[in-house]
């Protein structure tokens, strides 16, 4: 591994220690705190004041929703897909699975984390539900919603895109991750700072020994190997 791939990584990983000690240190997690209560509260009211807002927070964290986050991800690795060769196809499915694999196992490895962490909607007092405002059953809090795993999960699809297809479709995907993980914050299922310190800490920690390293396209081409087709050539 070249010496800058390597200063990269340990820069990346100083990053991501440097965000999470930034929340994790601090009393009452210093001034992110502020910085969620804010955006807890500056939504909260808007689905008081504007009950076409709140329709609209629930529908877009109800359940079957999340499956429209997969659809606009599914929609963007079609457009690779509809261009390739049968081996190019294989390839990608090589490179989807290990995708998903990546994103369990950072997602298991963030759940390890030393902080137990209610959502706003639960540490809050007097604050309003979005289930109980529009009548929809609704994912509007968690018990322990640190780190964000949703928007983990966003974020990972993002980084492979880049990694694997360049810069412009991880611009696509970077807006994917918006606009599926901000309803989880905008109904108080999480904090700000669950997505944008706990996903992204771990993502840069861990996703960068991943990507940057010969790691993952080792996992890859395992895959690639084993995979059953008719048309394979060695990876």
């Amino acid at each position: 591994m070249a010496a800058s791939r390597l200063i990269t990584i340990l820069l990346l990983n100083a990053l991501g220690a440097v965000l999470f000690l930034s929340w994790y240190l601090p009393p009452e997690h210093g001034f992110w705190f502020g910085v969620d209560k804010a955006i807890f509260f500056s939504f909260n009211k808007q689905m008081v004041a504007h009950p076409g807002f709140a329709l609209l927070v629930a529908m877009t964290n109800f359940r079957g929703f999340d499956l429209i986050s997969l659809l606009a991800m599914g929609l963007l690795y079609l457009t690779f897909w509809r261009r390739e060769t049968p081996q190019g196809r294989r390839k990608l499915l090589a490179i989807g699975i290990t995708m998903l694999l990546t994103a369990v196992v950072l997602n298991q490895l963030g759940h390890l984390l030393p902080v137990q962490h209610a959502s706003p909607t639960l540490f809050f007092e007097n604050v309003h539900r979005v289930s109980e405002l529009t009548g929809i059953p609704t994912k509007d809090a968690s018990k322990n919603s640190f780190p964000g795993d949703h928007g983990m999960m966003l974020i990972i699809f993002a980084c492979f895109m880049w990694r694997y297809f360049g810069f412009r479709p991880f611009l696509i995907a970077a807006a994917i991750v918006i606009i599926f993980a901000l309803p989880r914050i905008m109904a108080g299922a999480h904090w700000f700072s669950d997505v944008a310190v706990g996903s992204l800490s771990i993502i840069l920690v861990g996703l960068s020994w991943w990507l940057l390293t010969p790691a993952s396209d080792v996992v890859v081409n395992w895959f690639y190997r084993k995979l059953p087709a008719r048309h394979k050539r060695q990876a």
